[in-house]
């Protein structure tokens, strides 16, 4: 479990290192991708609470990455969507190689 965590971390240093993204931010990106989606969607798809889904969006709109509006029909919807930077960041993260710790890399293949 220790080489689980500690292979993970790497790979959230390097996706920083790189991109200036966490790996939930990454996986938020590749969720949202060129739609527009809830947080709803999103928590259920990342897999992570609602509330905690909530602070990662913020810290991802305070970065620029994704932005928020309301629904036309139902003003109490909010989506998401990427921004042209998200964007970038999300072409960047599956255009390029990151290499895969060793102790992770077997979910990889």
């Amino acid at each position: 479990m220790r080489e689980i965590v500690k292979a993970l971390s790497s790979l959230e240093a390097e996706l920083e290192r790189r991109y200036g993204v966490t790996l939930n931010q990454a996986m938020v990106l590749c969720c949202i991708g060129h739609e527009r989606v809830t947080s709803t969607a999103i928590s259920e798809n990342i897999g992570l609470t609602p509330s905690n889904t909530s602070k990662l969006l913020r810290s991802m709109e305070e970065k620029s990455l994704i932005t928020r509006t309301m629904g036309h029909d139902d003003r109490r919807c909010i989506y998401y969507s990427i921004t042209p930077e998200g964007l970038k960041r999300l072409h960047a993260l599956k255009t390029s190689q990151l290499p895969i710790p060793p102790g992770i890399a077997p979910l990889f293949s």
